[in-house]
């Protein structure tokens, strides 16, 4: 793994056209752990003005492999669920948190917690775990 985790994985995130279209951001990074964020814009809602799920999905999903990541080297998400708390609403970005819960030489469990912003208030809107793979 590289020293500066951080470093690294903005520049992996930068590979990921999906994540450039959301402009995504790693905001944190470290063995065990990472938080990734995306600005609440108009495109990203859906017909009652909420943030629409794949959003909160793909933010949960990539947290997760992130975490993951972090202890396994290159990975993939095996599988991953996710449980909408409340509508992600009046947002000015989402951020998700993700850890990992346990881990061996090929996968590890994760769990990420999803959050509204909204200035310095953080509300709670998401909660996923999943199973992140070793990639290859």
């Amino acid at each position: 793994m590289p020293v500066d985790l951080l470093a690294f994985g903005r520049e992996v995130l930068g590979q990921q056209p999906f994540s450039a279209l959301l402009n995504a951001q790693l905001d944190a990074f470290a063995p065990g752990s990472a938080e990734l964020s995306v600005p609440v814009v108009p495109s990203l809602l859906q017909q009652h003005g909420f943030v629409h799920g794949g959003v909160l999905s793909y933010l949960a999903d990539n947290a997760l492999t992130f975490a993951g990541g972090s202890v396994l080297g290159d990975s993939i998400t095996a599988e991953f669920k996710i449980n909408y708390l409340r509508p992600a609403k009046d947002a000015d970005r989402l951020l998700a948190v993700a850890t990992v819960v346990g881990s061996g030489k090929t996968q590890a469990v994760c769990r990420c917690d999803i959050f509204v912003l909204r200035g310095e208030e953080r509300t709670l809107c998401a909660a996923a775990q999943g199973t992140i793979r070793k990639a290859g």
